[in-house]
């Protein structure tokens, strides 16, 4: 079973966010916390704390043993975009998109088959 936690409307790309999500999709629960921790990227804290409200989430929901999981699934969706306008030459206006990304993480528990 896949116990989610999302966070939505973060102000940040989601093709930035999903360079970090890559990172650690697969991973034991603690490596993964250990590669965001030393991940030089700003969306890694905001992944961070996804990821350990999915624990949480497992742990308290779920009674899932926080030692046998693994992050099963992890995505990032695009969220709305807020539309912003810079003057250009000539009487003109460009537009800015500042999108946000709703960030999906999943976690499961490890099936050993030894």
């Amino acid at each position: 079973m896949i116990v989610k936690a999302h966070a939505r409307h973060i102000r940040q790309s989601p093709y930035k966010v999903r360079r970090v999500l890559d990172l650690i999709r697969g991973m034991p629960v603690e490596e993964a916390r250990n590669t965001l921790q030393f991940t030089n990227r700003r969306a890694a804290e905001t992944v961070a704390k996804v990821l350990n409200s999915a624990v949480a989430n497992a742990e308290h929901n779920n009674a899932l043993d926080v030692d046998m999981l693994y992050v099963a699934e992890a995505y990032a969706g695009e969220g709305p975009t807020l539309k912003r306008f810079r003057p250009r030459a000539r009487g003109r206006a460009g537009r800015i998109d500042k999108r946000t990304s709703h960030i999906v993480v999943g976690v499961a528990e490890r099936e050993d088959d030894e």
